[in-house]
């Protein structure tokens, strides 16, 4: 047989049970039934992430349940966004705020976007260019930490060493959503839970956030108040459509009076989790000083990024980058 049709036949899509319940109750049951097996199994929104991992054999599940006939999870208003919401639909509708609109349409390509979800590109798997290769590719390297194919392959990133792993977190609406103070709604058979948007996410490119096992997100809640901030998103990637943030960065303010009052920071595509830079913006907001402060704040959200070696730019051009996005971001500011 020709090598490139050994390629081929290795991307195919492993085999699968797909589950295609028509409300939560029966998601939920579904997912209990397999755990009580001793099965496993993946939540599949828009598939545009999790169908490409599948098909390079990336950690697939003999279930999949699919959330696509759960209309609750479609819910879209000014305060509320449904985690099954289209992201082209929230790029489009008159009731997104402008920066999560901006943020929304520099996801990917519109095609992608028509199927992609809110609440899959929040929970977006964290990528590695040691991880998201194909199957032939992972092998030659005897894999890596987060598909080790039982193996206990170390990280190829940080060597020697299989407790960690530092994959990055590459979705463009989390920093957005997180500056807008959002809040994520969970649920699971033990019941419901919200969390803040910025305590759900774990600090490892495996576990990423804090879901439980059998647990999905089933909507955002955005504080009413949202329509008075103002504020931008930049993005640095390789091409001007479809790739994934090499850094991302939201900076979003309020202003009374024309005096500024609030302001936040966050970033993506450099850690395994976005980051909030919380302290380091509310710090600057009493001496606030135009053009000073926005050179002062973006040499510190610079030096408090630390990206590493797992994507196609260097470290030290993204973290430069940050400052260039950051300076970029708080334009807006420059009258203040």
């Amino acid at each position: 047989m020709p090598k490139g049709a050994i390629g081929v036949i290795k991307m195919r899509m492993p085999p699968f049970k797909l589950h295609t319940p028509n409300s939560l109750e029966d998601a939920l049951e579904i997912a209990k039934s397999i755990q009580s097996e001793g099965g496993d199994f993946d939540w599949i929104a828009g598939g545009t992430d999790l169908l490409p991992n599948y098909k390079w054999h990336l950690n697939p599940k003999d279930n999949v349940i699919s959330l696509a006939k759960i209309d609750v999870l479609t819910k879209l208003s000014p305060t509320h966004i449904g985690a099954m919401v289209r992201i082209q639909d929230l790029a489009e509708s008159g009731v997104t705020h402008p920066v999560l609109v901006k943020s929304a349409n520099s996801i990917a390509s519109v095609l992608i976007r028509r199927s992609g979800t809110v609440g899959g590109n929040i929970c977006l798997d964290t990528r590695c260019y040691w991880y998201n290769q194909t199957e032939d590719w992972r092998e030659t390297i005897d894999w890596c930490h987060k598909c080790d194919c039982g193996t206990g392959a170390d990280c190829r990133v940080i060597p020697n060493q299989n407790t960690l792993c530092v994959a990055t977190y590459q979705a463009d609406l989390a920093p957005v959503l997180m500056c807008m103070g959002a809040k994520v709604h969970l649920i699971s058979a033990e019941g419901k839970r919200e969390m803040p948007l910025n305590d759900f996410f774990e600090l490892d490119g495996m576990t990423r956030n804090k879901l439980i096992p059998g647990e999905l997100l089933t909507h955002i809640t955005i504080p009413k108040d949202i329509s008075n901030w103002s504020g931008d998103y930049q993005k640095l990637r390789q091409r001007e459509s479809w790739d994934f943030p090499e850094a991302g960065v939201a900076v979003l303010w309020k202003k009374e009076n024309n005096k500024l009052k609030e302001l936040r920071v966050a970033t993506t595509g450099l850690e395994s989790i976005p980051g909030y830079h919380d302290e380091l913006a509310s710090n600057l907001i009493d001496g606030w000083n135009g053009k000073a402060s926005i050179s002062l704040l973006s040499e510190q959200i610079r030096k408090a990024v630390k990206p590493v070696q797992n994507t196609w730019y260097s470290t030290s051009y993204r973290r430069k980058m940050v400052r260039v996005l950051t300076k970029r971001a708080c334009e807006g500011l420059l009258e203040v």
